[in-house]
């Protein structure tokens, strides 16, 4: 749920020129293969807008990006705007559930984030932020949950019932006057009959107390979430864990989990999970184009591997 990341403008540049031209030699022939050359790739049953203006921008190289004239590929990490080679029209748009805030460590690599692929995508409901300066989060926090694992984390499917407990009728926050008289005293409860009743609230406000409206994410290599998940703005805001997905991502930092996602993945997988486990609706891919850069990479250099006899 946070990131490693990729400068898609030197993807190819990392190899001496023999190397690079090897690699040319045996995309073109790769690209000539039908799909079902590629069984082993995780990302190729995803619904995805066609991908056709990304090939013809990588063949064509860096191109400049339209508001402030950097070389780029494929888009300005810096502006969040596709470059010159890649029209806009020709970019899919998603449309999310709910807003999602990024914060980005401030020594992430610009050109190495995967969380411009979401602004870019998702460009009505994503907000990125650069670290320290971030939002105030304790008033809304009813509302709110951050993607992160942790020792108090929960899957998707237990949101409801967690953010109940941080509904504003039913918590008490720590600079509170919680002496006062509660508005109702209730009998005390056996467990399992104080988990129905809980239930049935949450069910009966759904759409008011336990209603997600925002997710937050870290976009920062692993080594340097500390500093963000310490900060007090985002103390007492409920932690979710994306426990069952894997990593595709080709930065995969070594030591970690492969259940340390990417940022992007991170965000697509936790909107299919909240898609089926809170809205409680058929998923039909609806926001499988956040992976339309993101896919396309993988492809790129997975093929660009096997080429160069490393796979």
């Amino acid at each position: 749920q946070v990131t490693m990341s990729l400068d898609s403008s030197t993807l190819l540049n990392e190899e001496n020129s023999q190397g690079l031209k090897r690699k040319s030699e045996c995309l073109e022939s790769l690209e000539l293969q039908t799909p079902s050359s590629f069984q082993d790739n995780p990302l190729q049953r995803l619904q995805l807008a066609s991908q056709e203006v990304l090939e013809k921008a990588k063949k064509s190289g860096r191109s400049k990006c339209p508001q402030c004239s950097s070389s780029r590929m494929f888009y300005c990490y810096t502006c969040f705007v596709p470059v010159e080679t890649v029209p806009s029209k020709e970019i899919p748009t998603v449309k999310l559930p709910l807003k999602i805030d990024i914060i980005k460590h401030p020594n992430e690599t610009d050109g190495k984030s995967t969380a411009v692929h979401a602004k870019l995508l998702a460009p009505d409901d994503v907000t990125i932020y650069k670290y320290p300066c971030i939002p105030e989060y304790k008033e809304k926090r009813h509302e709110i949950a951050l993607v992160f694992p942790g020792p108090d984390s929960v899957s998707v499917k237990d949101i409801a019932f967690h953010l109940q407990k941080y509904s504003k009728r039913g918590v008490c926050d720590k600079d509170d006057d919680c002496s006062r008289e509660p508005v109702l005293k209730q009998a005390k409860m056996e467990p399992k009959e104080e988990e129905k009743n809980l239930n049935e609230c949450i069910s009966n406000n759904r759409n008011e107390d336990t209603r997600l409206k925002k997710i937050i994410f870290i976009d920062s290599t692993w080594n340097q979430t500390n500093k963000i998940i310490t900060d007090e703005r985002l103390q007492g805001l409920l932690q979710i864990e994306l426990k069952t997905r894997k990593t595709c991502f080709w930065r995969h930092q070594k030591g970690k989990p492969d259940t340390y996602l990417s940022t992007i993945e991170a965000i697509y997988y936790f909107l299919v999970d909240y898609h089926q486990e809170i809205l409680k609706e058929h998923y039909k891919g609806q926001y499988d184009n956040l992976l339309f850069f993101f896919s396309f990479m993988y492809t790129l250099i997975k093929n660009a591997k096997c080429c160069a006899g490393k796979e």
